[in-house]
């Protein structure tokens, strides 16, 4: 514990933004491969790479290896929003995901693919008029992972108060997931998030425990808090693509003691491997750092010119120099 602390400690704040950042999409692209795999046939964890052992029946047959999906080309459409707004603009950040929907932005290579249904379903309402704050279906049923995976930019971006960042990070989850849980969801990640960048060891109680205060006058989000999100709960997550569940995944893949362990954690729940390893992936590079990402993962990632420009205007706007 004691050099964890060190290690925390000594970490720059580019190093942890820049961490989060690619930490996400080295995530997502290293569980690409292995989606919607049963646990059971997937390989060892320590051949867990970009490149799946040889004989393996890899999802998305096509895709090189590398490729960061849906979750991070959102995330990077988010992030590009932020910066473009200096700000959450729904209208904008809309536009910029109908512009990775129907052309292929914020993809390495142009090309778009494991849409998620719901996901979907409210970008295309979105292209018919709906606005923003209503395109996103908001049934009990739709409470899919799809706005948490794409939700760290807002906590890597946002300067102001705690109270400012859960808003923010409910309210980008409006054009595509309107349900109050998912919302509720995407607050806890980013207090978690924002612990992970002050280098607190202890971040997802202390957020778990903020926002339990800030919702004690608030009856409908504390009960779907306590009763649902459940942030004291430690069971095990089990990969899928609930929202609830890939929250609880991530908490129990980030009790490993590297990036790289954590990540791989998350691919071998199986299921939806990318968005458990993208959601995993962002955490566990704000909290080791760029420099905790193995160099192999992120010399494997595809779109790095993608990325450079939103990355320098992230640190830009911390008024931050490149980790490195």
């Amino acid at each position: 514990m004691g050099c964890y602390c060190i290690l925390m400690a000594t970490l720059t704040l580019p190093s942890r933004l820049s961490g989060g950042l690619l930490g996400l999409l080295v995530g997502d692209a290293l569980g690409v491969p292995y989606e919607f795999h049963h646990p059971d046939r997937l390989p060892p964890r320590d051949e867990l790479e970009m490149t799946p052992p040889p004989g393996f029946l890899r999802a998305h047959r096509g895709v090189p290896a590398g490729t960061w999906s849906d979750d991070g080309a959102q995330a990077l459409a988010l992030l590009d929003s932020l910066l473009a707004r200096d700000g959450l603009a729904l209208d904008d950040l809309s536009a910029r995901l109908l512009a990775w929907f129907e052309e292929g932005r914020y993809t390495p290579d142009g090309r778009v693919f494991d849409v998620g249904v719901q996901t979907s379903r409210a970008l295309r309402a979105l292209r018919d008029g709906v606005s923003p704050e209503e395109a996103g279906p908001a049934g009990e049923r739709d409470n899919g992972n799809g706005s948490l995976m794409r939700v760290l930019p807002v906590a890597l971006f946002h300067r102001g108060s705690d109270a400012e960042l859960c808003a923010l990070a409910e309210r980008s989850c409006l054009p595509t997931h309107g349900h109050l849980r998912a919302r509720v969801c995407c607050a806890l990640y980013c207090l978690w998030a924002r612990h992970e960048l002050a280098g607190h060891a202890d971040a997802y109680a202390r957020a778990a425990a903020e926002l339990r205060a800030a919702y004690r006058d608030d009856p409908a989000r504390a009960e779907e808090l306590e009763a649902h999100v459940r942030p004291d709960d430690a069971s095990p997550g089990g990969g899928s693509g609930y929202v609830v569940d890939t929250l609880r995944s991530a908490r129990a893949c980030l009790e490993e003691g590297s990036y790289e362990a954590a990540v791989k954690a998350a691919i071998a729940l199986g299921h939806d491997t990318d968005t458990t390893a993208c959601v995993v992936g962002g955490i566990a590079g704000v909290r080791w750092g760029e420099e905790g990402i193995p160099a192999r993962m992120r010399d494997a990632l595809r779109g790095r010119e993608v990325v450079a420009p939103l990355l320098r205007g992230l640190l830009a706007a911390h008024g931050a120099q490149p980790a490195r």
